[in-house]
């Protein structure tokens, strides 16, 4: 979720994230096309907010799209625009993202699912900077950033024909490889104690971290990267006995992650009690429960039915 969004730098201090600053140092002033390539919850979104507080369009809007979560029969008008009478149903004008973002910084997330009949506009905009809201018969400037992002590797979609080689070279001006968070293991203490405070202090809670419980997040490989790290802490922070977060806590969250992926109503034996406790944290907000339980809200509609019964 975008509320979910650190609003502080990045974190991390292992050599590859530091590459990745001294290279945000240099282009975060300059208005060059940045790419972000890397695995879903590795921080994409992160990094583009952090070019864009460092840039000289940090007073200016800021506005992310996920380009693989929009229809593409309707991804046109949401980044362009629509004018009143454009289709049936277009009753009013509508503002698109580029000129809602004038002045600032568009994020173009999971740009490799962009399909290949509007790259074609996609690759012009970014040539002219113009843009033409569908029934317009006019064009007008626009003064935006794109930064893109993807977890695919566009450069093997080019070579497979499904994505244009003359708009991967656009978009490729500056390009940055995220590492997954396996490959950073130097930064899971880090990530771990700073997403720790941040949910002892939203409960009010004051669960610890041991060494145990550290080591046993080392040795995981993190198929989720950041957000994987993220959602356990949150759930472990609650959830822990005793608010210590031991190696057992841990490797208990991890088994309970993994089997969630085979059965989404599984909880622990404990559930009644763990599903109270988050209930109380979240001050009965069904839907964050939900979440940090691992469940769909249907199922824990089922489960405090059961519990009142």
């Amino acid at each position: 979720m975008r509320d979910d969004l650190p609003e502080t730098e990045m974190i991390g201090s292992s050599s590859r994230m530091v590459d990745i600053y001294k290279t945000l140092s240099r282009v975060a002033p300059t208005d060059a096309t940045v790419l972000i390539e890397g695995e879903t919850g590795t921080g994409k979104e992160l990094i583009a907010r952090m070019i864009h507080r460092n840039s000289r369009r940090s007073q200016q809007p800021f506005v992310p799209v996920d380009c693989g979560a929009i229809a593409p029969t309707l991804l046109e008008s949401e980044l362009f625009g629509t004018l009143k009478g454009a289709y049936t149903g277009a009753d009013r004008d509508r503002m698109g993202v580029f000129e809602a973002a004038n002045s600032g910084t568009v994020f173009l997330d999971e740009i490799g699912d962009i399909e290949l009949g509007f790259q074609l506009k996609l690759l012009r905009f970014l040539q002219e900077r113009e843009i033409r809201p569908l029934g317009s018969a006019r064009s007008r400037k626009i003064d935006v950033r794109v930064i893109a992002a993807t977890n695919r590797d566009v450069q093997k979609l080019v070579e497979e024909g499904t994505f244009r080689e003359d708009l991967w070279y656009r978009l490729n001006v500056v390009r940055l490889m995220v590492p997954p968070l396996c490959e950073r293991a130097a930064d899971i203490p880090l990530l771990a104690h700073y997403f720790l405070k941040r949910y002892n202090e939203r409960y009010r809670l004051e669960t610890k971290l041991t060494e145990s419980g550290q080591k046993g997040m080392e040795a995981y490989s993190w198929p989720g990267n950041i957000r994987q790290l993220q959602h356990m802490m949150e759930r472990l922070t609650i959830l822990a006995a005793g608010a210590r977060i031991d190696a057992a806590a841990v490797q208990d969250a991890i088994e309970q992650m993994d089997s969630r992926e085979h059965a989404s109503d599984s909880l622990a034996d404990t559930e009644t009690e763990q599903i109270r406790r988050v209930m109380s944290a979240t001050n009965g907000n069904k839907s964050r429960a939900a979440k940090i339980l691992g469940i769909e809200r249907k199922t824990l509609y089922r489960k405090l039915e059961k519990m009142t019964l």
